[in-house]
């Protein structure tokens, strides 16, 4: 999954400028496959989310109303074989790498997924340790280190997993990527994915 960053050198183009408006009249998420959708055709909430600077959790919580667990399904270090440039990471250095769910405890949905890239050595040695071992989130890390952090979102779109057919239709995700920056270094890099008929349907 760390490829999907391999080639990207500059965010998509519409990205930031969505994450500072929040505003694009004629905006629109691009597929793969040459799928485009409109912003203003996705669900209201959707569209806030892709912008927020908040704790995704916690606002998935105020909007639906039931807790969220962060459930990691997969940690791992990774060392990478071609630079990601939106971490400034090159080729060869190592990574932790962390896939997880955020899913309701009430009803069972999974609001999101999230794949996060992390460069462990820059996070302060009290909360590094405490992360590998998954006593605490991101957000959480970032909401009590009490370090100056920044967001900036690289990419929005929207994906198909494959392989898809019409017996087993596949289900739409909107997703954005987006880095954390503490004390002026990006840190961390997190793709989340929404699934879309979800949050269509809320």
């Amino acid at each position: 999954m760390v490829a999907r960053y391999y080639d990207k050198t500059v965010p998509m183009e519409g990205a930031s400028c969505f994450r500072s408006e929040g505003f694009l009249r004629d905006g629109s998420l691009t597929g793969e496959q040459g799928r485009r959708l409109p912003l203003v055709e996705l669900p209201p909430f959707l569209r806030a989310l892709l912008v927020t600077d908040g704790t995704v959790t916690k606002i998935l919580e105020a909007y639906f109303w039931e807790p969220v667990e962060v459930r990691t399904l997969e940690q791992d270090f990774w060392t990478v074989e071609r630079p990601v440039d939106w971490l400034e990471v090159p080729s060869g250095e190592r990574v932790l790498i962390r896939l997880a769910h955020l899913i309701g405890t009430d009803s069972g949905r999974t609001y999101a997924d999230a794949f996060s890239v992390i460069r462990a050595d820059l996070i302060p040695a009290n909360f590094r340790q405490r992360l590998i071992d998954r006593e605490i989130g991101i957000g959480v890390l970032i909401r009590d280190s009490g370090l100056e952090s920044y967001r900036e979102v690289l990419e929005i779109g929207i994906d198909q997993p494959a392989p898809c057919d019409q017996s087993d239709p596949c289900e739409e995700r909107v997703y954005r990527t987006y880095r954390i920056f503490i004390a002026g270094q990006p840190v961390i890099l997190i793709t989340e994915s929404f699934p879309l008929a979800l949050y269509a349907a809320a």
